[in-house]
């Protein structure tokens, strides 16, 4: 009995092994970078990052992350009592804050992305 299936090359001589080994490895360094992603995590969870607006009458600290840890006032800019111009002084220090952590992350983000053998950029 003839079959079409037989006329074909085994698994083994198409290559397909070989593209098995690719994926494989490409899944390991999928997991690689994950885990290396929660470490940086976690070391930014650690570093934190100061910014000042009104010449250091507000100070907003972040984590790594972007998260708000502390924000401080200084008493002179409450007893000033222009409540907008300390609003938006509160405002600047924050998005400061945020805009540095943000860098932050991306610089370690960038370090983890420039050791993986990938075969394109990857956009940061």
């Amino acid at each position: 009995m003839w079959s079409c299936w037989s006329s074909l090359p085994p698994l083994w001589a198409r290559g397909n092994f070989r593209r098995m080994a690719d994926l494989s490895n490409l899944l390991q360094l999928g997991q690689q970078m994950q885990f290396r992603l929660s470490e940086i995590q976690s070391q930014l969870a650690q570093q934190t990052v100061t910014c000042t607006a009104g010449g250091g009458m507000v100070a907003a600290t972040a984590d790594g992350r972007g998260q708000i840890r502390a924000i401080k006032i200084d008493p002179q800019a409450v007893a000033q009592g222009d409540v907008e111009m300390l609003e938006d002084l509160v405002l600047a220090a924050v998005s400061q804050a945020q805009q540095r952590a943000a860098e932050l992350y991306q610089a370690e983000v960038k370090k983890l992305a420039s050791g993986l053998p990938f075969p394109f950029q990857l956009p940061l």
